[in-house]
């Protein structure tokens, strides 16, 4: 019989409608029978792609012993992170306050009645395998747990207000710093610090993308012909697309590689890693025209279109399992690819096994190979590829989390803009997406974070829904000009400032939760580094000294820390960098921003904006003065230079 889980719209939560454990959702009911009851309450956070929430599902709640535990002293609660971002934050600091480091899903978490937290775990086994409390299982640490709570253990309960008081506490920064451009060889030198030379990216296992600090690399290459800058851009993205965390059968990264090599990864895609990845691969073509890194931010946006999206509105993932096992659908045996091959004509199917490093013993797990090119992909794959998608056809396609999400669709659209400035089939697309995203999650004035696709939306926008979309908006509008774009984005802004913001401090949330917002760039770019930057071009566009204003408090309210350690801010120390330097505003007809947009996104100085005016050729114009005029558009990168 399924649990109360069953009447939610959550794709996360629906997974678990039939496990024996009596499931509540996130409600004011189910903390009201805890306290009533007198029963320790358990929250278990994840998502729908995440591969070790399924194995926590399969190892813990669908186990009967464990289940009975839950059900006899516990209220147990699930929250999907996706849906409710601001109770994860605010459980993550739990994690991070009680283990002094950063946790993961699934998040579990254990309160007392009254919803105090005392204890904070990852993936919990059922059985133990330590004497420490680390090491206990699930089913021992519930009993021990349910029989302190049932006997009122006061030093428990003691411990629970001693961490809630910590949650309440509130730290601010020590100083302010002048901000200065120089702050940019502190990420330089931390950046090198951290650099996988050999294999690209910045540490050794297991590999993230972190494409902010790539994005920001990419910026201070522009802005200062940093060459040590390039190479590491350049080797690692060269390295991340080989095979493994990128699919080059389907397209698309994975969420992380667990290697060093970016072989192996945890299959399951997100749409904000992809997002962010299209754009980085679209600006380093711009910068560096290597055609591959075009190919490659192309595939992730076909990869979008032709399996995670439906009436130009996109999903948030798929997951990593598919027919019991994790990477199925990805892998495939020596066998099978050579037969294919030696089947369409291919004679030389045992050496093009090798160049995509097939082997008979595998490069994954036994006898399973992940597709991989060590030395660039050949030519040749474009007549393969097709036959290896044609055998994944015959394989159960994993489960794909069909939310709608505000943000993480906004960071697709302002990369889609990004390339359809290189190739302007993707400028139709991210209008299309721009508008559908506009009309389902923008209802009678209220913007929401979430939905299923084709359900009405219920959970309120967070300041990440805000900071993206207004992002998103202005870059429609600098390759559009449809004022329409810009009025929204003023709109959202002056909505997210009144909502969220108090004198430097960006909440990410309000009301239940008002969790502070992050300025660190972690799982993607911080919300609040994106809001600086949409607030700067809103200041510089509209001519509007306050949205200015609002962008520099933010950072000099951080300025302490992005001085000293830019490497876990990239994206707002570029936002300060851009600050010191000023925006350059190319004025000139609508008409030219359509039919130049490939040379004018081109342009190598990053804080560059368009806006249409009844000029003839291009001005070049800055805060509150135009520097030169010009009608050929090959002498603006020089206009430009000589006017900072």
């Amino acid at each position: 019989m399924a649990n109360r889980l069953a009447n939610e719209d959550s794709p996360y939560l629906q997974q678990h409608k039939d496990n024996p454990v009596d499931w509540w959702p996130w409600c004011d009911e189910a903390f009201e029978r805890a306290e009533k009851e007198n029963k320790a309450i358990f929250i278990s956070i994840g998502y729908s792609s995440c591969h070790w929430c399924h194995v926590m599902e399969e190892k813990v709640f669908e186990d009967e012993e464990c289940a009975a535990i839950l059900n006899e002293s516990f209220i147990s609660i699930k929250v999907d992170r996706e849906e409710r971002p601001d109770i994860d934050k605010y459980y993550q600091e739990v994690h991070l306050l009680l283990n002094k480091r950063a946790g993961g899903w699934p998040t579990s978490i254990f309160a007392t009645p009254q919803n105090k937290p005392f204890f904070a775990g990852t993936y919990i086994p059922p059985e133990s395998n330590a004497g420490s409390i680390e090491g206990m299982g699930f089913k021992e640490l519930t009993r021990l747990i349910a029989k302190k709570v049932a006997e009122m253990d006061p030093k428990l309960f003691e411990n629970a207000d001693e961490i809630e008081g910590f949650l309440n506490h509130k730290d601010h920064p020590k100083e302010a710093t002048v901000l200065k451009e120089e702050f940019y060889k502190n990420l330089m030198l931390q950046a090198k610090n951290n650099y996988d030379t050999r294999n690209g990216g910045f540490s050794d296992k297991p590999k993230f993308p972190h494409s902010s600090t790539l994005r920001a690399l990419l910026s201070i290459d522009r802005l200062y012909d940093e060459k040590a800058a390039r190479a590491i851009v350049e080797n690692t993205l060269d390295n991340m697309c080989k095979g493994g965390m990128y699919d080059l059968v389907d397209g698309g990264f994975c969420r992380y590689s667990v290697d060093e090599k970016w072989l192996v990864p945890h299959f399951e895609k997100m749409l904000y890693d992809n997002a962010l990845l299209c754009d980085v691969y679209s600006e380093a073509y711009l910068t560096y025209e290597n055609g591959h890194h075009l190919k490659i931010a192309k595939e992730i946006a076909d990869f979008w279109y032709n399996f995670m999206s439906e009436d130009d509105l996109f999903y948030s993932a798929s997951d990593a399992d598919s027919e019991g096992a994790e990477g199925t659908y990805f892998t495939y045996t020596y066998e099978e690819v050579y037969t294919t091959l030696m089947e369409n004509g291919f004679n030389n199917a045992e050496e093009l096994c090798a160049q995509m490093s097939v082997t008979h013993h595998g490069n994954f797990e036994a006898s399973k190979n992940i597709i991989r090119f060590e030395n660039g992909e050949p030519e040749w794959f474009s007549d393969v590829k097709p036959l290896l998608q044609k055998l994944r056809l015959k394989r159960e396609y994993p489960f794909i989390d069909k939310k709608v999400q505000t943000s993480w669709s906004a960071m697709m659209i302002n990369s889609l803009f990004k390339l359809g400035a290189i190739d302007s089939t993707y400028h139709e697309k991210a209008l299309k997406s721009l508008d559908a995203l506009l009309e389902t999650m923008f209802i009678d004035g209220t913007l929401y974070h979430t939905t299923l696709i084709h359900k009405t939306p219920k959970v309120e926008a967070f300041l990440e829904d805000y900071a993206f979309l207004s992002q998103a908006l202005l870059t429609a509008f600098k390759y559009t000009q449809n004022e329409l774009y810009l009025i929204h984005a003023q709109r959202f802004i002056n909505k997210a400032l009144e909502e969220f913001y108090d004198k430097g401090l960006w909440n990410f949330s309000s009301g239940e939760f008002a969790v502070k917002a992050e300025i660190t760039d972690t799982t993607y770019t911080s919300s609040v580094s994106i809001m600086v930057d949409a607030l700067l071009t809103l200041g510089s566009l509209l001519e509007d000294e306050k949205y200015t204003h609002f962008a520099f408090k933010t950072m000099e309210y951080n300025s302490y820390d992005l001085g000293r350690r830019p490497i876990y801010y990239p994206h707002m120390l570029i936002q300060a960098i851009r600050y010191v330097k000023g925006d350059r505003i190319i004025k000139t007809p609508k008409e030219n921003i359509k039919r130049s947009a490939y040379e004018l996104a081109r342009i190598r100085y990053p804080f560059t904006l368009f806006k249409e005016a009844n000029e003839e050729g291009f001005m070049v114009c800055g805060e509150k003065s135009c520097f030169a005029h010009t009608q050929n558009i090959q002498e603006l990168e020089e206009l430009i230079k000589s006017s900072l």
